[in-house]
């Protein structure tokens, strides 16, 4: 019995292989998800894990079996398949569990355009297939053809940001054993561009660290590697590539929120009052920065389905998470690492300064990062934090889990991982002092909840 409450997340399918995700349920998903949206193909690509292949192989056959053509193209990153979505004009499918641990794998779906597809967006009707069964159908079967869009992809994103009159750079990329070591390479061929590759091979055990750069400790090689080398920047990409970390000249590791701050700038110079999108986590500078320059700022919840439908319906040009995803109106709304990569590179490049110092004006406030934390009972667990907060004069907002604001203007948020059994806590104030004492007491609060 397939238990699809802890498979269906709120925007994807995630599991461990083989034992809640497996061959067989690949085929069902490709199979509902054809059925759900009737087209005449469907692109599918996949990452390195070792479960990736086959999985790709056995959702394709699905689709395939219900008369819809299959545009196979192989290993990817997520934001290639995007690519092919919004390219060729067709849904997709994307077989990866990004960050995750070796034995979890997943299934991320697309509407054509790359548009999101969430509970709310299409997952609701395909569990619902997979729990009753899928109608009969008598539809001939779909072909299955190979097609490798990495160099139209490449040539796309260098279309997008031009990065012509850079200063020469030298460039360390950790790709963590993931997909940016076949992607990076390509895009990011320049005569400027010095490249120092870090774990280029593609390996879905992750011999070297996981493959998830919000964690500091999977930063230390690359920070290590930018000072041996001298380089002017680091570039750490999780296992899918869809997400892009950046590290200074000095080592220091450059806050996600910084980096939306510079690109957010960076689109309203280009696009004056548009919206741009950040998240409940992000840094309160964000919102700050994008009304300076004249923005309207659009707070939205954590998640890539829900970013990318408020991108849309409110014609946004820039959208970014406090996770280091960044979406562009450019590329269909979609996240995509390596733009936000050259967005960084092209600015670097204009500029004689060091990063470090390029960045500086984006970092006005102290984050925590974020700390996670394993609650047995998360509601009970948020009323009671919610309770003795508001007792001090904290205001609540449930946009996304739990966000309570200090009269000082420090602020935590709690929320409940939406791909993980987790409580995630980010805390933010003016300095560090502030914000270690905050920090310090919600864990003081959530280890005496019981």
């Amino acid at each position: 019995m397939r238990d699809l409450d802890t498979l269906i997340k709120a925007y994807d399918i995630r599991g461990i292989v083989p034992d809640q995700l497996d061959e067989s349920l690949a085929y069902d998903v490709g199979a509902a998800f054809a059925e759900l949206l009737a087209p005449e193909r469907i692109a599918v690509g996949h990452d390195m894990r070792v479960s990736s292949p086959a999985l790709a192989d056995a959702l394709a056959a699905g689709a395939a079996s219900r008369g819809v053509d299959v545009l196979a193209i192989g290993y990817v990153s997520t934001d290639l398949l995007y690519f092919a979505s919004g390219f060729h004009a067709i849904p997709g499918a994307m077989i990866t569990a990004s960050h995750n641990p070796p034995l979890y794998n997943g299934i991320k779906l697309c509407r054509p355009g790359a548009a999101p597809v969430g509970q709310d967006t299409g997952l609701r009707e395909i569990r619902k297939m997979l729990e009753t069964g899928l109608p009969s159908t008598d539809r001939p079967k779909g072909s299955v053809r190979l097609e490798d869009l990495l160099p139209a992809y490449a040539d796309h994103l260098r279309q997008l940001v031009d990065l012509d009159g850079s200063r020469p750079l030298k460039i360390v990329v950790d790709a963590g054993n993931g997909m940016a070591s076949r992607t990076a390479p390509v895009v990011l061929r320049h005569p400027a561009f010095e490249l120092v590759p870090l774990y280029f091979e593609l390996d879905g055990t992750f011999p070297n660290h996981e493959a998830n750069p919000m964690d500091p400790a999977n930063l230390v090689d690359l920070q290590a590697a930018v000072i041996e080398h001298r380089a002017d920047i680091g570039l750490a990409f999780d296992g899918d590539a869809d997400r892009c970390f950046f590290v200074a000249e000095t080592g220091e590791r450059i806050a996600p929120s910084d980096v939306v701050g510079l690109i957010a700038t960076r689109e309203l110079a280009r696009h004056p009052g548009a919206a741009i999108i950040y998240n409940a986590i992000t840094s309160r500078a964000v919102p700050e920065e994008i009304t300076e320059h004249g923005g309207r700022p659009i707070r939205t919840r954590v998640g890539h389905s829900f970013i990318k439908q408020v991108m849309a319906d409110n014609h946004a040009v820039f959208g970014g998470e406090h996770s280091g995803h960044y979406y562009f109106r450019d590329f269909w709304n979609a996240d995509s690492g390596m733009l936000a990569a050259l967005h960084v590179l092209q600015a670097l490049g204009q500029t004689t300064e060091p990063l470090s110092t390029l960045m500086s004006g984006f970092s006005r406030y102290v984050a925590s990062g974020e700390t996670n934390l394993t609650v047995a009972d998360i509601p009970g667990t948020l009323a009671q934090v919610e309770t003795a907060y508001s007792a001090r004069g904290a205001t609540a907002d449930h946009l996304d889990g739990l966000t309570m604001t200090l009269p000082s203007g420090a602020w935590f948020n709690l929320r409940p991982s939406n791909t993980e059994p987790l409580l995630r806590l980010n805390v933010e104030a003016a300095d560090q002092a502030t914000m270690t004492q905050l920090r310090n007491e919600v864990l003081g609060l959530l280890a005496r909840t019981p």
